[in-house]
């Protein structure tokens, strides 16, 4: 929540909000996985992906797909970034497909 210190009202109109954004990202990687090993439906990756690296994270993690959301008002292009990016990674790890890299986290 934030609040017009002037006006003393709520400054979104919902009166609160999320976070989200790079320090939340490993809670959000975190849960991702928490929830792909508790359910049988795909699970969307989402909160502080910049580059395809944030995306990977989700991907290995098990997200069936991603979210980018505040980084598309810092560049536009990000989507376009994120998607070239994960097709040179596909490419140097000798990848088909992106599928092939979703749920392969190593644990232990």
């Amino acid at each position: 929540m934030a609040i017009d210190i002037e006006r003393l009202v709520p400054k979104l109109a919902n009166v609160s909000g999320g976070l989200t954004g790079p320090a939340n990202r490993p809670i959000a990687v975190y849960m991702v996985r928490q929830v792909v090993k508790a359910v049988r439906i795909p699970v969307i990756g989402v909160g502080g992906i910049l580059d395809y690296r944030d995306a990977l994270e989700f991907l290995i993690a098990g997200a069936r797909a991603i979210q980018v959301g505040t980084a598309n008002f810092v560049h536009p292009a990000t989507a376009v970034r994120i998607i070239d990016g994960l097709e040179r990674f596909c490419r140097d790890h000798n990848l088909s497909r992106i599928e092939e890299i979703i749920g392969t986290l190593r644990e232990g």
